[in-house]
């Protein structure tokens, strides 16, 4: 009995070694995707925002995620500004890096030409004067408090489980703003998708500047010589180019791949087939985005510039002084994804789009691209604007309930919401941590501001 025991215990311990050395040498795709996810949300979080990597990890990364995840831990090298992650202690490590102005890049295959990019000049404007706390918010930080709609924004319930900011708008003043615990003004918050709108404005800008045009076909090299090449910018920006591409987020599907596995996330989402025809069908894909990022940066002459186009030409003039977008291993900036803006920087964007591009008399988009932006798309079926917003929101489209016809929203993954009235100069930032499947519902929050205007 003895002997049988001790050759079951050392056959058990071969199998421990052989499991081990399989996911250290071998580990699964889904447990690099998830070491990914988590490098990168602790990475961006301890250098941007200045948190506690364990709370982080804890609270944005194993709370609300997959239960592999529990068992993912996380070093942190401050001398070399990196994360590593690694789940089970050891299998499938995955490194995010920090470089100032530019957030943090998940290694992926361990290829990072984005480190050798030039970051000086985006690092040197993202070290610009913040704004003056003495004047009032847009131009400083102070909010001009209106008792209705600063009591909306404490209001739990309408906040919701894990608001982390909410912020009311009207009349170009702050007239409400708070803070979910352990968060304020100075903290910078992940957009997630919100920052495909704003990867929209960077594109009216080179609209603007003569640099692109919506019209545009034949826009990838190695689009040349299939269908692909009838892909218009103006497809792009409504999500409706008939690229196939699976945003599903419960496994390894195109877009966690794309987002912790591929170090050049546009050329993967570039090297996917056709499988509707350009303009027919709308597929709401976060790699479309990327695409319009890298088609953006290629009308510089050099990565430098382009680089530096965010913060000299968007964010500076507006005041966002916190704004970060960051880029993928090959130095595409992640415009599907991946900005970090405090809550007073997000609505200043609100406010720009609130002025039709404008900003203190000064048009930076086009004239009516944020109108354009906000029309509805036929292949959409009404559902999505023309320019990377959202005419609907949890089930309500615009124009139904208190909810103008001119109301447009910008939405980002667990709970990132904006909503957009123009026709009241109002807009409603809610930021948080709050996973779908909750039961919160954030257009209450939105119809209670847009009831307090009467």
């Amino acid at each position: 009995m003895k002997g049988m025991l001790r050759k079951t215990g050392a056959l058990f311990v071969a199998i421990a070694a052989a499991s081990a050395g399989w996911l250290a040498f071998f580990p699964p795709e889904l447990l690099k995707v998830g070491d990914g996810y988590a490098a990168k949300i602790v990475c961006s979080n301890v250098f941007l925002a200045g948190r506690d990597p364990q709370a982080v990890l804890a609270e944005d990364v194993q709370a609300p995620g997959h239960p592999l995840l529990k068992f993912v831990s996380v070093s942190v090298d401050r001398d070399r500004q990196a994360v590593t992650a690694r789940i089970f202690g050891f299998a499938a490590p995955v490194r995010a890096v920090y470089r100032s102005g530019l957030g943090c890049t998940v290694t992926a295959d361990g290829t990072m030409q984005a480190l050798a990019a030039p970051a000086l000049d985006n690092a040197a404007d993202a070290a610009a004067a913040p704004p003056n706390t003495d004047a009032a918010w847009p131009e400083g930080n102070k909010a001009e408090i209106e008792p209705a709609f600063q009591k909306l924004a404490e209001d739990p319930e309408l906040a919701g489980p894990g608001m982390r900011a909410v912020l009311v708008v009207k009349d170009g003043h702050l007239v409400g703003e708070a803070y979910g615990q352990g968060f304020d003004r100075e903290t910078p918050l992940l957009g997630w998708s919100m920052t495909k709108s704003v990867t929209a404005a960077l594109v009216g800008l080179r609209i603007a500047e003569g640099r692109m045009d919506p019209e545009k076909a034949n826009l990838l090299p190695e689009w040349s010589g299939d269908e692909r090449a009838r892909i218009k910018l103006a497809d792009l920006l409504a999500m409706q180019s008939g690229v196939a591409f699976n945003e599903d987020y419960g496994d390894v599907t195109d877009v966690t791949r794309m987002l912790f596995l591929e170090s050049d996330m546009a050329g993967f989402a570039a090297s996917k087939p056709l499988e509707a025809a350009p303009g027919a069908r709308f597929n709401y894909s976060t790699g479309t985005t990327n695409l319009l990022s890298r088609l953006w940066m290629r009308t510089f002459d050099s990565p430098a510039q382009a680089l530096a186009y965010p913060r000299q030409s968007l964010f500076a003039p507006l005041g966002m002084t916190s704004a970060v977008m960051e880029t993928d291993a090959q130095g595409t900036f992640v415009g599907s994804s991946y900005m970090y803006a405090t809550a007073q920087d997000w609505a200043r964007f609100a406010q720009f789009l609130l002025d039709d591009g404008r900003w203190q008399g000064r048009a930076l988009l086009p004239e009516d691209f944020v109108k354009f932006m906000r029309s509805s798309t036929a292949a959409s079926g009404g559902d999505y604007g023309a320019g990377q917003v959202w005419l609907i929101e949890n089930g309500t489209r615009a124009g139904a309930g208190n909810f103008p016809p001119d109301t447009f929203w910008m939405l980002g993954h667990d709970g990132q919401s904006i909503m957009l009235v123009p026709s009241l100069r109002l807009a409603v930032v809610r930021l948080g941590l709050t996973p779908g499947g909750g039961g919160y519902d954030v257009r209450k929050l939105q119809a209670a501001a847009i009831a307090a205007l009467d």
